[in-house]
């Protein structure tokens, strides 16, 4: 899938707006705001539950990267999830 396709498609799914469950929440890191090195994927299948984490890191802006982006994609369409949101910006780490 092409990095701006995927890009695309979880855009319109954080969109959505909250839906219910199950859920997923993309978070990214790095050590500037111009740079996210890593992307947490948290998965929550119902209210309450605890959530399951996933972490991907990369060299350069998990954000453009075309890899990650596609499977954050292919995470969300499996886990069928009814709401995807997004932490905006990067967060920082170190």
């Amino acid at each position: 899938m092409h990095l701006d396709k995927a890009k695309k498609r979880i855009a319109k799914q954080v969109k959505k707006g909250f839906n219910g469950y199950p859920m997923v929440s993309l978070a990214y890191f790095g050590e500037s705001p111009d740079m996210a090195k890593e992307v947490v994927i948290s998965f929550i299948v119902e209210e309450g539950a605890e959530p399951q984490l996933q972490k991907f890191v990369c060299q350069t802006d998990a954000r453009e990267d075309e890899t990650i982006q596609s499977t954050l994609v292919k995470i969300i369409e499996r886990a069928d999830a009814a709401t995807v949101t997004e932490v905006a910006g990067v967060a920082l780490i170190g």
